[in-house]
């Protein structure tokens, strides 16, 4: 049984999200992608295998990452997560969107999108 079943695609989008971020990265592949998934990161192979190895790699060099959802969106086969991530608990970290497109209830493409917080903002409303 697929593990997405009985799960709405965003509920599938921030589950896969939180498993990559808790170090159990190819499991999170195994369990929420689908075959011939591909990414658009500018800094990897478009592949799933060198982006597993590039979060594998900073689970390793991050082992007490914390990853926290501020909002997902759901549109048909599109989902957005907007959370705050950062490497450790002395790092301000970055404001970072990813957008999953799904195909038969399962990840087959995905975009992100970081912007790293600075400590000094002219914004009163803050970056979230």
């Amino acid at each position: 049984m697929p593990k997405t079943l009985g799960m709405s695609k965003k509920e599938t989008a921030v589950a896969f999200l939180e498993q990559v971020a808790s170090g159990d990265v190819r499991k999170a592949f195994n369990d929420y992608t689908e075959n011939g998934f591909y990414h658009h990161n500018p800094f990897f192979r478009g592949d799933a295998e060198s982006l597993m190895l590039a979060m594998e790699e900073n689970a390793v060099k991050n082992p007490g990452k914390i990853f926290e959802v501020k909002r997902a969106m759901e549109d048909g086969e599109e989902v957005a997560v907007h959370s705050h991530v950062r490497q450790s608990t002395d790092d301000l970290g970055a404001v970072v969107v990813h957008i999953f497109r799904f195909k038969n209830d399962r990840i087959v493409e995905l975009w992100d999108i970081g912007q790293p917080i600075p400590e000094d903002t002219l914004n009163e409303n803050g970056v979230f």
